[in-house]
């Protein structure tokens, strides 16, 4: 079950093998003896790609728990007498992670040189479990799941567009006038097809945006923003330097998107091996630092 474990987290027969420090036919005859003894294929196993079945992914979680716990017993002897070490699989979002997250590892590797990081930068939310990884770094209004979630701090999101764009279009004072407006859409957002906020007072409103341009990634929108050809609903680490240097305005300041913030997700589960406990603690108070200098 724990080689199982291995193998989901590493996406990969070999390098699981190489992880455990055992060959990989004894890890492909661990796996085939499992799916044996349950009587289901747990992957589907092509020459480029190791995807979980759905028993697989059933099965994964509580394989996890099983491989997490082996690895936290390992830890706490080690503990006693060592450094956390091994590799965490850390997921992040594309434009957070080069910005925000990629700068401050180096403190983290430099002060836990036995540890090591596999960061996946992705706008898309990936299956912790179904994927093999340790923990995510996440922006949104999370939705009630099994993960264990931290909230470390606000980020805010702004509608903002070129000073030259809103010298040629107007500068709205209702999100309403959106609809006469050019908008930049960021395909991830929660309704991508409505964009929705409230007032100080209370008042809501929704709008459909309408432009030439959407993208899975919010820092690719920044050259259609830059050179006025619309506006767009940005997170503040994003457009926090241009707004500072007079590239981008921000309008409709009274009115608010939807709050989202910035949570560190994990699997259920636990104890967590020593390696997991201290790259937590580590983001949680670098971000929380971040968050807090820009929330106030």
């Amino acid at each position: 079950m724990a080689i199982f474990a291995k193998v989901v987290e590493q996406r990969s027969f070999a390098r699981a093998a190489d992880e455990l420090a055992v060959s990989k036919a004894t890890v492909s005859k661990a796996v085939t003896r499992l799916e044996a003894r349950l009587g289901a294929r747990l992957f589907n196993r092509t020459s480029r790609r190791l995807a979980l079945t759905d028993a697989g992914r059933a099965l994964a979680e509580r394989a996890q728990r099983v491989l997490a716990e082996g690895e936290a017993a390992e830890a706490e002897v080690q503990a006693q007498s060592g450094s956390p070490r091994g590799l965490v699989r850390l997921a992040a979002p594309m434009s957070f992670g080069l910005g925000e997250v990629a700068p401050i590892l180096p403190d983290f590797l430099r002060q836990y040189p036995e540890v090591s990081i596999d960061l996946h930068l992705s706008d898309a939310a990936v299956d912790l479990i179904g994927e093999g990884f340790d923990m995510a770094l996440r922006i949104a209004a999370l939705p009630d799941s099994s993960l264990l979630a931290r909230r470390l701090c606000p980020v805010d999101r702004l509608v903002v567009g070129a000073p030259a764009y809103f010298d040629r279009a107007g500068r709205p004072r209702h999100p309403h006038e959106l609809g006469e407006h050019v908008c930049l859409g960021y395909a991830y957002l929660a309704t991508p097809q409505a964009w929705t906020f409230s007032h100080r007072g209370g008042e809501a409103a929704s709008i459909r945006p309408a432009g030439p341009l959407r993208a899975n990634n919010a820092d690719a929108l920044m050259p259609a923003l830059l050179a006025g050809l619309g506006v767009a609903v940005q997170p503040d680490f994003i457009v926090r330097q241009a707004l500072a240097e007079g590239r981008l305005e921000a309008v409709l300041t009274d009115w608010s998107p939807p709050p989202i913030a910035l949570h560190l997700v994990m699997p259920p589960g636990g104890p967590r091996p020593a390696r997991i406990e201290v790259l937590s603690t580590f983001l949680a108070r670098r971000l929380v630092r971040r968050g807090g200098a820009d929330a106030g």
